[in-house]
């Protein structure tokens, strides 16, 4: 599979299927153990081994080790430069595949790239790719490999719906586990026997799974709504308002509550709370809100009270455990009951469908 670096490497048929398709972006779907890391790392180093550069980026700095591990390990066979500082595979050739965290989206802006691993990318932000990842491939006319086991119908699944289309550039595969033939079949049958059904489904059959088990159902059905760039005459607005400032975004939505949907959404973050303060003094001179609905927690409580000193119908909102919970069982009666509509916005609908619940051994 390398073509400078010769390295004994023999993937099975399902990973030579991947490996062998030409598209520029090729999306996996496969169960655990399927063996998605050996073939992102061989797929790295192919690209090193002819003087490129490539990246292995995965959500989380922890979840990296999955595929610095392996690198490390090939390198030292191969009498590369292993630079553990800044997780750095260098090949004699000049190639080099560096290891990347997706934490923060924007560290991973800047570098011109020839390949990119995105790992687990179904757990990952979208902008990692929309915003950083993607740029940067352009100059180089680079390519990418996602893989991930399936998480419901996030950005991993509509990236896995783009590459079933007849587009050239992309390519879709689906495995389950059963199809690595290093898997002893009783092992994939004892997990079978373990685990619930949709979890066995998910993780290895890698089904796509809709999001009938996530907090939020039917969230895909309610993304009808289209963009108010005006309010609509007659109908009656309220705003609501999530405060953020660095790492977290700041986020207004406009509702119509006429017709049950959102109008406009503005979400941004890195900015002074005197302009986040003037972005809704705007939205709210547009569309003329009975309410604005503002999160007092934290920071948000001085710039409420300063909103309210200059005429805005400020209606504060102080999250805890109860109020939270009573929000979010509003927010699933609505979808239930197809009586919100919300903007087919990726973002909005990726966190949507990828909230979970987690009950605490104090029962909160």
């Amino acid at each position: 599979m390398l073509a400078t670096i010769q390295i004994d490497v023999h993937p099975h048929k399902g990973q030579a299927e991947v490996h062998n398709n030409p598209a520029r972006f090729k999306v996996l779907a496969a169960g655990r153990r399927w063996g998605k890391t050996r073939l992102g790392v061989n797929e790295c180093l192919d690209v090193a081994s002819q003087g490129g550069r490539a990246w292995w980026v995965a959500p989380s700095y922890k979840t990296s080790e999955v595929g610095w591990r392996p690198l490390q390990r090939i390198g030292n066979k191969i009498g590369a430069e292993i630079r553990k500082v800044d997780r750095t595979i260098n090949l004699p050739n000049g190639g080099s595949v560096q290891v990347r965290s997706a934490d923060d989206p924007n560290s991973l802006r800047g570098e011109g790239l020839d390949f990119v691993v995105l790992d687990e990318n179904a757990f990952m932000k979208e902008e990692a790719w929309t915003e950083a990842l993607r740029p940067s491939l352009s100059d180089r006319q680079g390519g990418a490999l996602f893989i991930s086991t399936p998480k419901g119908h996030n950005w991993f699944w509509r990236m896995h719906q783009r590459g079933l289309t007849d587009d050239d550039e992309w390519a879709s595969f689906q495995f389950p586990t059963s199809t690595n033939p290093y898997i002893v079949p009783a092992e994939i049958e004892a997990a079978k026997g373990m685990l619930p059904e949709r979890i066995f489904n998910q993780e290895y059959l890698a089904q796509f799974l809709d999001d009938a088990g996530g907090v939020f159902r039917r969230v895909m059905d309610a993304a009808t709504a289209e963009e108010q760039d005006m309010p609509e005459e007659g109908h009656e607005y309220v705003i609501g308002v999530d405060w953020g400032q660095m790492v977290d975004f700041t986020v207004l939505m406009v509702l119509d509550i006429t017709s049950k949907s959102v109008a406009f959404m503005d979400r941004f973050n890195k900015i002074d709370y005197i302009i986040q303060s003037n972005r809704l003094k705007t939205l709210v001179n547009r569309y003329k809100p009975t309410t604005v609905i503002a999160e007092v927690n934290a920071m948000g409580q001085p710039i409420v009270e300063r909103l309210a000193d200059e005429g805005l119908p400020i209606q504060p909102f102080t999250t805890t455990n109860a109020t939270k919970a009573e929000v979010v069982r509003g927010l699933q009666n609505a979808f239930e009951n197809g009586e919100i509509k919300i903007l087919n916005d990726p973002t909005l609908i990726g966190e949507l469908q990828a909230y979970e619940q987690e009950r605490t051994s104090s029962g909160l």
